[in-house]
């Protein structure tokens, strides 16, 4: 996996049909890269990170959840809590994981 991009800022976690929460974050974004040729490989992608909701609430609730991050900068992931302390994981095709792998 190479690492293709990081980011961190200011942006709003939410679930679907709930209101969003304030949020710190970083992520990291991981690409799957072929051996010899150095192509990527499609739908083999690894998101990681933390989330800090000291600016807005408590992440109890949405461990395990998929979330919507909203970046400063306009773009949105899925992604999803592993912990109550913040730590991001998602792996899988385009931004989340999707049903068939």
């Amino acid at each position: 996996m190479k690492l293709v991009e990081e980011c961190t800022g200011v942006g709003n976690l939410s679930r679907e049909g709930e209101a969003s929460l304030k949020v710190r974050y970083r992520i990291a974004r991981y690409q799957g890269m072929q051996p010899g040729n150095g192509l990527p490989i499609p739908g083999l992608h690894r998101i990681e990170g933390s989330i800090d909701a000291e600016l807005d609430g408590d992440l109890t609730s949405l461990v395990g959840r998929p979330l919507i991050l909203r970046l400063e900068d306009g773009r949105s992931m899925g992604i999803t809590l592993a912990d109550a302390g913040g730590r991001v994981l998602a792996e899988g095709h385009g931004p989340s994981r999707c049903l068939c792998c």
